[in-house]
């Protein structure tokens, strides 16, 4: 009985993820159309009411209603020609490639994006039945009906906010940057043959599949974000989680160089470390700040309390400062093994300048001159109604002055 119950108490379990939401929330909403299309329309099965129910209802209420407008476009579209073509000839083989070629070319300047094939079923649809006007504005009532619901439902059931997934992404890919940098400060300790320096650069180029994968996440996030009435500030938190991602993902495009450039180190040593025990304990310390500083920079970005918040973003400028304190300790102590032994000075060279652009990345000053370009941004491009952003780029810089004396 235990096993036969499993799958459900899985669905419980799992009933805050996306395609289980996705699921339940279409399959209302098309039941929910059909029984009001079976009272309004003539049809003995409206089955198109529940269909565009089914496409019309998204994870987040802003792509319900973009799916729900474009999906209408395209029914009336198709229907509309198909009534001009009944008009003027039957179905035919030539009729009917004459209507989906004029179907899908006119579905390209109706901007109903994805749904271009759509104004070509409809229209066929229509076509091929013998009472073409009826069923046509039948057919049309039924999508309207579908459409209607589905915008109804998201509207009396708001979408859940899908920004801790998100958040819980960027964290897990922090998570793996941070693992990566623990390989790499345990790899310096000892000899490193070019096969161990390799699996640590295969390592590094994984970063970019979960970065793709974050990306995802974090556009569902923008979306359910958007026209949620839930939320207060919308465009903030999707700018403080984008421009984070964006920081993060320098950051691995940075790890992936520094793999590379300990790989090359590595075909130069065929015993020992990579640099002497002085050396090695200084840039050991340095990559444990730069991990403990992308743990810091992720929790900043992903927290949702203002507490939280302050001490994440003091945690990451100590880390940085203290980073930066060893940064100029190992490029002291290389300056001098240049001296002895300048054969390999490139490679040592780039090592500390990459860790250089992974402090400046995650600076916490040039995070916020980030935001703030990207409010200036959005304030240009939205019309004189919307100047609120304004409002929203004098908070950030409140809080930047704030977050500054309290620094100093």
């Amino acid at each position: 009985m235990s096993e036969a119950t499993e799958p459900l108490r899985d669905l419980v379990r799992r009933h805050r993820e996306p395609a289980v939401v996705q699921t339940v929330r279409s399959t209302a909403a098309a039941v929910i159309s059909y029984v009001v299309a079976l009272q309004l329309s003539s049809e003995p099965a409206p089955l198109t009411a529940p269909l565009t129910a089914l496409l019309v209802v998204q994870v987040t209420l802003y792509s319900t209603l973009t799916n729900g407008i474009r999906r209408v476009n395209s029914v009336v579209a198709g229907v509309l020609i198909a009534i001009g073509f009944s008009a003027l000839v039957g179905l035919s083989w030539w009729s009917l490639g004459l209507v989906i070629l004029a179907s899908l070319v006119i579905g390209r300047f109706v901007r109903v994006g994805e749904y271009v094939p759509e104004v070509a079923i409809s229209a066929m649809l229509v076509l091929g039945v013998t009472q073409v006007t009826a069923t046509a504005w039948d057919r049309v009532l039924e999508t309207l009906i579908g459409a209607v619901v589905g915008l109804l439902f998201n509207f009396l059931f708001v979408p859940p906010v899908w920004v801790s997934d998100a958040s819980a992404a960027i964290t897990d890919l922090a998570g793996r940057m941070q693992k990566l940098l623990a390989h790499i400060s345990d790899q310096l300790g000892e000899h490193t043959p070019v096969e161990r320096a390799a699996a640590r650069l295969h390592e590094a180029r994984r970063l970019d599949h979960d970065i793709v994968q974050v990306d995802a996440a974090l556009r569902q996030a923008e979306d359910s974000l958007r026209l949620n009435p839930r939320v207060k500030e919308p465009l903030l938190s999707r700018l403080v989680l984008r421009t984070g991602l964006d920081a993060l993902e320098i950051c691995a495009v940075i790890l992936r160089v520094s793999c590379r450039t300990l790989t090359d180190l590595a075909k130069t040593r065929t015993a020992g470390t990579f640099f002497p025990p002085p050396v090695t304990t200084e840039l050991q310390e340095l990559f444990g700040h730069l991990s403990h500083a992308i743990g810091s920079f992720a929790e900043l970005i992903t927290t949702q309390v203002s507490a939280n918040a302050e001490e994440a973003e003091s945690r990451l400028a100590t880390e940085l400062a203290t980073g930066r304190e060893c940064r100029n300790r190992v490029a002291r102590l290389l300056l001098d093994g240049v001296r002895t032994d300048p054969e390999h000075w490139q490679l040592h060279g780039a090592l500390l300048a990459e860790a250089d652009r992974i402090l400046d990345e995650l600076d916490v000053e040039k995070r916020s001159e980030r935001l703030i370009e990207e409010l200036d941004r959005h304030t240009r491009e939205a019309p004189a109604g919307r100047r609120w952003f304004e409002d929203l780029k004098r908070r950030v810089r409140g809080s930047v002055r704030r977050g500054g004396s309290g620094a100093d």
